[in-house]
């Protein structure tokens, strides 16, 4: 038979035993900048201009030392479009085919919303769309 009183010392040098290899937890300080998750989702149907976009993202992620994940390169969406070439219908059936390849590209950053304005107030190149969500880590 175990005794309640030693069962209850048992359990206290269990736990704190365990506890002592764990770091204390450090609260978030007032002065410091809540870091928001922003992911940043670039679309564009020209390939070397939303490179050049997510190159110069990613230069000034580097040069505010900021955590950062990408450019993670979604699969190309082809919208195909196909059609006769003749107008009336008559004549020989040949047949046009359109294509249009839409290329997205994330980019995934940690850090406070101050820093992405200046970060994403960089040239963006025409025909290239920026989508900026932001959430809390």
């Amino acid at each position: 038979v175990i005794n309640a009183e030693y069962m209850g010392h048992l359990l206290s040098v269990y736990f704190f035993s365990a506890m002592a290899g764990v770091p204390p937890v450090k609260k978030p300080q007032d002065n410091v900048a809540p870091v928001h998750k922003i992911r940043i989702t670039l679309t564009s149907r020209n390939v070397p201009a939303l490179e050049k976009v997510c190159n110069e993202l990613i230069k000034g992620a580097k040069s505010h030392n900021l955590l950062f994940k990408g450019p993670v390169r979604l699969p190309t969406k082809v919208l195909a479009i196909t059609t006769r070439k003749s107008p009336c219908g008559e004549g020989t059936n040949t047949w046009d085919r359109f294509e249009m390849r839409i290329h997205k590209r994330l980019i995934d950053l940690q850090s406070p919303s101050e820093t992405v304005k200046q970060i994403t107030s960089i040239n963006i190149e025409p025909g290239v769309e920026v989508e900026v969500t932001v959430t809390d880590v």
